[in-house]
């Protein structure tokens, strides 16, 4: 019996029948030999975390662009925060943890630089059904290892494309909008949590909002600082989680929930539409822009630009020139793209 085998044989003990057994996986698109030491699950995660996407999240904005104080969150910590609170619920809840995992560490890999801006910028110059989160799944799929992909297992790149809920419900009515396995169920919950404690703590280290405006039923119910708030939160669904038909049906008190969409309405209201976020915000959109139109009109540029993704032949004689454009631009760093910015349309100095 190998290592991973055996450690598939002790999942049967401590994973509930509501949770997603590796050796029950349904697979991969590219059938590969199984490794004797780490389950699907394990191997995904170790793909994304060794991936190029992975790395690039530390300097992509959260909320603030380009932060210049240390302590401030990038996507990357807000990643990691996902997976720690993912994890917590899952561990509590006997369920899979290195699939909540490898799902909570891929859901942001195909966010754009400077944060909602560039979605936003994507949308109106690229199409409208861009989104970050299909966006991350194409990373997976077809934009890392020079196009090959990762080869994820499906209830990884289920979860990954099933994430996100935008301004959308937090649980939304349509079944079909949730990830297929609890797992990735409860990083939906697990990003929401993460985002409305760590936005809120980094606009008031900035001092776009003050403390005494935070609403006041929030700070009862949900607790007066970060930790009292995270706490609250993973408890609360962990414990107001319950079976339904027999199903794993995730969900917050009514007071809970009530103070988190309350909280919510407070961060877009004085914080994502805030007039300092939103001034910046505009900026981002402008070079964005600018960048997509230059490359459009340029398109032989394209290749000697996109030589540090080391795509391969195939990727470039067979994608629409706009669609690498986007990939090529989601795929940025904040600083990236000012680098490249001031390169094109900054005149330099011949002596």
């Amino acid at each position: 019996m190998t290592i991973r085998e055996d450690f598939e044989k002790r999942e049967k003990s401590f994973i509930s029948p509501y949770g997603v057994r590796a050796s029950q996986s349904a697979g991969r698109k590219e059938p590969e030999p199984a490794c004797p030491v780490r389950t699907v699950f394990q191997q995904d995660r170790d793909r994304i975390v060794f991936s190029n996407a992975f790395r690039r999240l530390k300097h992509k904005t959260q909320v603030f662009l380009s932060p210049l104080g240390d302590h401030y969150r990038t996507r990357l910590t807000h990643t990691l925060e996902v997976a720690e609170v993912a994890r917590t619920v899952s561990r509590a809840m006997r369920l899979n943890e290195d699939l909540v995992e490898a799902v909570a560490l891929g859901h942001d890999l195909g966010h754009t630089p400077f944060g909602h801006s560039g979605e936003t910028a994507l949308k109106e110059i690229y199409s409208p059904d861009f989104t970050h989160s299909e966006q991350s799944l194409r990373v997976v799929d077809v934009l890392e290892r020079n196009g090959q992909g990762l080869n994820l297992t499906w209830e990884v790149r289920d979860g990954i494309v099933k994430h996100s809920k935008g301004f959308g419900d937090i649980i939304p009515a349509d079944p079909g909008k949730m990830a297929s396995t609890a797992e990735g169920r409860i990083v939906r919950f697990a990003d929401i949590i993460a985002y409305l404690n760590h936005d809120l703590d980094d606009a008031v280290r900035s001092g776009v909002v003050l403390r005494k405006q935070i609403p006041e039923a929030c700070s009862r119910i949900l607790g007066k600082n970060h930790a009292q708030r995270a706490t609250t939160m993973i408890r609360d669904l962990i414990f107001s989680s319950r079976l339904v038909n027999d199903q794993l049906e995730l969900s917050f008190s009514d007071d809970v929930f009530c103070a988190m969409s309350v909280l919510r309405q407070f961060l877009y209201e004085n914080v994502y539409r805030s007039a300092p976020v939103h001034a910046e915000f505009i900026k981002a959109k402008k070079l964005i822009s600018e960048l997509y139109f230059f490359f459009l009109n340029n398109p032989d540029q394209l290749r000697e630009k996109m030589s540090g993704l080391e795509m391969n032949d195939t990727y470039f004689d067979t994608t629409p020139v706009k669609r690498v454009i986007c990939d090529y631009i989601a795929s940025m760093t904040d600083r990236y793209v000012l680098r490249l910015y001031n390169e094109i349309f900054v005149p330099t100095p011949l002596v």
